[in-house]
């Protein structure tokens, strides 16, 4: 017994190999090691490279309590993004999320490998991998946890409109809303085919706090949305204290940019790693940015390939003619990756024109910076509804309804004139302050994040 005693409990992470979700499970890995506990990351050699290269916020390589497992995956096509696709889910990832599965293999031997030597093994894994609960219910002493990529209230209303949208006194979800059109056939089909390994899971953690979605938490917690599991709630996962990362010393250039700016006057825009906007849109917020007056830094790139060191050379997105030069002191373009989290976190920075995407929704939430939200894909229109009509720190650019259309300059430069620039702006200003000051105290000693982490650290190694 004491023998037993002083083998240690691991923790093998194994994310979805897309941007925001490999983020979301590196910050995880950086929480769970503080403990003293051995975190094996588990990914292909391309996507823990790409995780490790853009993690803002620290250092992985500071954190001798991780390892990183480059396990192969057969070879997969990696086309650009199509700016025109009827659907603006990135299909062009579908041969990379077929290739993902084949992690199957070799993360079963890794478990079997370490079995022997570990007191316990806690797999936490991405919802789209699910498989791996079913890797570890095959050992005695393995057991598995999913983490939740998505807020709370995506995932209730999900849960809802699934159960026939029950009548409930706590439902802020309309009845008549839609959100036809997120996803393509495959990722709904490919979603659902790791459905059945959930029930190998002795729980969950969820990337989200209190303070933003106590009410869905709670609603969450009930059975009938959720079974008997135990749930933790640990967010947000990304740091809310920033200590620079990895590859360089030198700040950003976007960030000394900043630094001359006032208080506040900055709209930073970005719509993540798997958005590709066409060149008529592009065109109309390039314009709609001019005419709103105001100070800007717009990321304007394409979404990730499959493979981002593939070599490929990425579509340059075209702006009206002269604008670089119109907008010069004004605005600042960045076609390649930049860091988004020291952005949002720097005091200049006023709001973010986002697709709502949930890393950017609770990264944006937790720096206490509002949001002009223009959602594409995926659980984005549902995380617009959150942040708008429920938490009120956002402003909507167009409804989901109008997804198909093209969106007008007028339109763009209203809504972010609507933050920046207005009475009402200036309240979504002070509630995403007040809700971002409540964020960070509940990750701090003794908030409720901590204390939620701190019990799921004591129930792994019980």
């Amino acid at each position: 017994m004491d023998h037993q005693q002083q083998k240690p409990v691991v923790v093998v992470l194994l994310p979805f190999p897309a941007q925001g979700h490999l983020n979301q499970f590196l910050h995880l890995s950086r929480l769970i090691s503080a403990f003293g506990i051995p975190v094996h990351y588990v990914g292909s050699a391309t996507h823990n490279h790409q995780a490790k290269h853009r993690v803002q916020g620290w250092d992985p390589l500071t954190i001798s309590n991780i390892h990183f497992h480059d396990f192969p995956i057969p070879p997969f096509l990696t086309p650009p993004p199509n700016p025109h696709a009827p659907n603006r889910f990135p299909s062009h990832l579908h041969p990379l999320f077929d290739a993902s599965s084949h992690i199957r293999k070799p993360l079963g031997a890794l478990l079997r490998a370490l079995s022997p030597t570990s007191c316990r093994i806690a797999i936490v894994h991405d919802q789209l991998m699910a498989f791996a609960a079913q890797e570890g219910a095959s050992l005695p002493n393995a057991e598995a946890y999913a983490l939740n990529m998505i807020s709370a209230f995506a995932i209730f209303s999900y849960t809802w409109e699934a159960l026939g949208k029950p009548t409930m006194p706590e439902t802020v979800i309309p009845n008549d809303i839609s959100y036809e059109g997120c996803f393509t056939d495959e990722i709904e089909n490919f979603a659902i085919s790791q459905l059945d390994f959930l029930k190998f899971d002795s729980g969950g953690l969820y990337n989200t706090c209190r303070p933003i979605e106590a009410k869905f938490i709670d609603l969450m917690g009930q059975e009938q949305f959720s079974g008997n599991n135990r749930k933790w709630t640990v967010g947000p996962l990304n740091p809310v204290v920033l200590s620079g990362s990895g590859d360089s010393n030198r700040r950003h250039q976007c960030l000394e940019w900043l630094d001359k700016q006032a208080p506040q006057s900055v709209l930073y825009i970005s719509f993540g790693s798997t958005t590709t906007m066409p060149d008529d849109q592009i065109i109309e917020l390039a314009t709609g940015l001019e005419r709103s007056n105001q100070r800007f830094i717009w990321v304007l790139r394409d979404a990730d390939r499959g493979d981002i060191y593939a070599g490929e050379e990425a579509r340059k997105a075209q702006l009206p003619n002269g604008y670089e030069e119109r907008i010069e002191g004004v605005g600042l373009i960045e076609r390649d990756w930049a860091p988004q989290l020291e952005i949002l976190a720097h005091p200049s920075t006023g709001g973010f024109l986002s697709h709502c995407g949930w890393n950017s929704c609770i990264e944006s939430i937790s720096m206490g910076v509002p949001i002009v939200a223009w959602p594409m894909h995926s659980d984005q229109p549902r995380n617009a509804m959150l942040v708008t009509d429920v938490l009120r720190v956002g402003v909507i650019v167009r409804e989901w309804e109008r997804r198909d259309e093209l969106v007008s300059s007028a339109m763009i430069e209203k809504a972010i004139n609507k933050l920046m620039a207005s009475e009402e702006g200036e309240e979504m200003t002070k509630r995403a302050k007040e809700l971002g000051g409540a964020v960070r105290e509940s990750v701090s000693e003794g908030g409720t994040s901590r204390v939620d982490l701190e019990s799921f650290i004591a129930h792994i190694t019980r």
